[in-house]
């Protein structure tokens, strides 16, 4: 799937969310590999299979092998590190803070790619991720490695467009199944019906994937 199929998919009373979508291409504070990379972190950080796919599509055109790569580690190592680190943060007991982590991050010493771009890259996953420490941390880690305010704005910018359209395509699915299912389908409830105001349209559905993304449920978020 590609970036123009993707804002096919988006429907039609997700106008901002689909201009803020075709806004992404614009960003100039970032380098295309910056750019991309930060895009397909993340959309695996949403877990929606459309959004996954089509951002990496994009970024195969943007990104080496060696950046392609990085960017999953990023990814899988983000999934791990922003839940350990914004549990050690919203719990009101510091004795944690003090014990070891006994997790394995080689990625973050040896990423394989310039450290400014993984950085950007973990930041993105951080903010979808919710995890005001590992943002903390890696915000520092941009600045330290010559990265400006204005990159760090557009990262999370991005990150908050590519969460909105995963959010946006499982809302759709949801109400297009709901008013598509049959009556006799509803479990002894009355039958389903679009909510007012809702317009669903009918469009062809790509395989269906069970969405375990953890970008568009809510969370606890640092402060």
């Amino acid at each position: 799937m590609t970036l123009d199929a993707l804002k096919q998919r988006l429907p039609e009373d997700a106008k901002d969310v689909r201009v803020n979508l075709s806004a992404i291409a614009q960003v100039e504070s970032l380098s295309a590999p910056q750019l991309w990379g930060a895009t397909w972190a993340s959309a695996l950080a949403t877990g929606q299979p459309e959004v996954m796919r089509a951002f990496a599509v994009a970024a195969q055109e943007h990104l080496e092998e060696s950046g392609r790569s990085a960017v999953r580690r990023a990814a899988e190592t983000m999934a791990m590190n922003n839940v350990y680190y914004r549990s050690l943060h919203l719990l009101s007991n510091r004795e944690y803070d003090a014990l070891p982590a006994r997790l394995r991050m080689q990625a973050l010493a040896k990423p394989g790619v310039p450290a400014l771009d993984f950085e950007i890259w973990s930041l993105a996953v951080s903010a979808i991720n919710g995890c005001g420490r590992c943002l903390d941390a890696h915000e520092k880690q941009i600045r330290k490695n010559g990265g400006t305010a204005q990159q760090v704005q557009d990262v999370i910018r991005i990150a908050s467009i590519v969460n909105a359209v995963a959010a946006t395509l499982e809302m759709d699915r949801e109400l297009t199944s709901a008013v598509e299912r049959p009556s006799g389908d509803s479990g002894g409830r009355s039958a389903h019906r679009a909510p007012a105001g809702h317009t669903v349209e009918k469009r062809s559905e790509p395989e269906q994937v069970p969405f375990a993304g953890l970008g568009a449920r809510s969370r606890a978020q640092c402060s």
